[in-house]
């Protein structure tokens, strides 16, 4: 049985592994790079994944380990989030422009998720 705090190992090495790979993608096209000439682009893609992946694994078997509900408001956010870091590969890669902004707006959603995760607002 895994314990509560290597699931919270897991689910961290997740957040930090998908927040990396999206900081390089981010750094790549707003130098101007594209998807087609990012000699970066299967390993960044794949940690990415991987990194969802584990921050998901992690998230659930913490919940378990709780005996939270998964339809509780914060955990709906929390996957909110998680959505939204996973559709963030495509959409830099697509939208001209959203690169810059999105390089910002991750450490905003890191925190929040924080927020969600430690204080349970809803």
């Amino acid at each position: 049985m895994i314990s509560y705090q290597i699931y919270k190992l897991i689910h961290f090495f997740g957040i930090f592994s998908t927040l990396v790979a999206l900081a390089a993608i981010c750094l790549h096209v707003i130098r101007g790079g594209t998807i087609g000439d990012n000699p970066m682009r299967k390993p960044l893609s794949a940690l990415h994944g991987a990194g969802l992946f584990l921050a998901l694994l992690g998230g659930f078997g913490m919940l378990a380990r709780l005996g939270a509900s998964p339809a509780s408001g914060w955990v709906i956010a929390k996957l909110v989030i998680w959505l939204f870091l996973g559709a963030s590969l495509t959409l830099v890669y697509r939208r001209e422009g959203s690169a810059r902004p999105m390089l910002f707006l991750l450490p905003v959603l890191a925190v929040l998720a924080a927020y969600f995760a430690l204080y349970k607002p809803f």
